[in-house]
């Protein structure tokens, strides 16, 4: 599709091309129908080969920009003022053998006025008036007079002034039931394109109203989270002293408190330096721009090894958690992932979350599952559920967390996931506990083939 690799300014214009086309059509339609009212239900005579031609050369257009909205090349605002030029030309020659400024269906000279207001710049609308303005007053002088419904009746030998005058007021009727008909077409058809027009721009409000609105929250997500970021490095500037006397201080405590006369405090000594190292190593992450860590750490794998990897990463913090693997067998073991650590970091945060919420006895389960576009990864617990307060903005937001914690993570693994083009959903389940349901973007060999 073309939607997918235009900007959105390019596909706005391109629909308006679109919505020309379909006017195009519903004006082809109204005067053919007019056409045919005229001639054969009233009894007007018409120039109809003239006319036929008209129709026929907008006909022709219409097919072009048919064709034209197939083809890839940008559509630009003085293309579909050119196209509303060619329709007045047109429209114009119509009114031209029907009458002229005397036609009852004039009023259709606003429509292409209306068409640009809407769709172009107010540059085009004056320019816009001043054609429209100057076809009227040319058609005012010149035009084919309009015949009236019945033909003419001459004056006869032997009618009387008194019979010739009822038959000159009779043929002012008739012309006046002609003009009568004619607003009556044209309120109709006015009324029922101005309704279809607001219709049509009151949902092109909502769309853009929505699509604004979820700019506007991804914009102040991806500020929370370039200020958590920022505070991050900050933070681990500040910590990087602390973290590096203490382990000096760890290692002084080992030799001075050797392990066969001291063996529980030399036990707790290489744990505090175990967590002492891990604390390092996150710093390091921390301090790291997302640029050079996205570049770093971002590499093609296939889907199969990079759960693996990714759960084997969990298990050597939550060794003791039961974990239940449901993989897909019948996928496709070919597809590829980019693995970046932000995303390793968010799906190991989920089920950090699972394993402390859940019960120890029942573990948590792992779903994975894949298609040629999308991996789909679900996690399960059995713990006692989110609050329905938070379970309808979770991950949206940072929230006071129970626990030691900050309250973060959470909303940094959905800010990193939906920056990925991703999908992550909350929901309790009735048998108690959370289900995390993940969709990430797979590698598409396809397009960088």
């Amino acid at each position: 599709m073309l939607s997918h690799i235009l900007p959105k300014a390019e596909i706005s214009i391109r629909e308006n091309l679109t919505w020309l086309y379909i006017l195009r059509n519903l004006m082809l339609f109204a005067v053919i129908i007019a056409m045919f009212i005229a001639v054969h239900g009233l009894g007007v005579t018409l120039p109809m080969n003239q006319l036929w031609l008209a129709i026929f050369a907008m006909s022709t257009l219409n097919l072009y920009t048919w064709l034209r909205l197939r083809t890839p090349e940008p559509v630009t605002e003085h293309e579909i003022f050119s196209q509303i030029c060619v329709d007045v030309v047109a429209l114009s020659y119509l009114l031209y053998l029907t009458g002229g400024a005397s036609n009852p269906i004039i009023w259709v000279f606003l429509l292409p006025l209306i068409v640009t207001a809407i769709m172009l710049p107010q540059a085009y609308a004056w320019n816009m008036v001043i054609i429209t303005s100057c076809a009227y007053t040319v058609l005012i002088a010149y035009n084919v007079p309009l015949p009236a419904l019945a033909p003419k009746m001459h004056h006869m030998s032997g009618m009387t002034p008194e019979m010739s005058l009822q038959m000159q007021l009779l043929e002012d009727r008739r012309h006046f039931n002609l003009h009568v008909l004619g607003m009556w077409f044209g309120f109709v058809f006015s009324a029922g394109l101005v309704a279809f027009f607001v219709i049509a721009l009151s949902k092109s409000l909502r769309d853009r109203e929505r699509s604004l609105a979820e700019a506007r929250e991804s914009a102040l997500r991806d500020d929370r989270v370039v200020s958590l970021g920022t505070l991050a490095a900050s933070a681990a500037h500040d910590m990087g002293t602390p973290l590096g006397t203490i382990t000096i201080l760890a290692h002084e405590m080992e030799e001075d408190l050797p392990e066969h006369r001291y063996p529980e405090l030399h036990q707790k000594l290489k744990i505090m330096q175990q967590q002492l190292s891990r604390c390092k190593q996150a710093l390091s992450v921390m301090s790291a721009s997302a640029g050079e860590m996205r570049a770093e750490s971002g590499k093609r794998m296939t889907v199969s090894h990079y759960i693996d990897d990714v759960l084997n990463q969990w298990r050597t913090h939550k060794a003791s958690t039961k974990l239940k693997r449901y993989i897909d067998s019948r996928v496709d073991p070919a597809a590829e992932i980019i693995a970046e650590r932000t995303v390793t970091h968010s799906i190991i945060n989920i089920l950090n979350n699972a394993a402390e919420a859940t019960q120890p006895e029942k573990g948590i389960e792992f779903h994975a599952t894949w298609n040629s576009d999308m991996l789909y990864l679900t996690v399960r617990d059995h713990g006692p559920g989110l609050p329905p307060d938070l379970l309808e903005f979770a991950g949206q937001q940072p929230v006071r967390s129970n626990k030691q914690g900050m309250g973060v993570g959470l909303f940094l693994t959905y800010t990193t996931i939906k920056r990925l083009g991703g999908t992550i959903q909350f929901s309790n389940l009735e048998s108690g506990g959370v289900n995390v349901e993940i969709g990430l973007p797979l590698f598409a060999k396809e397009r960088h083939s």
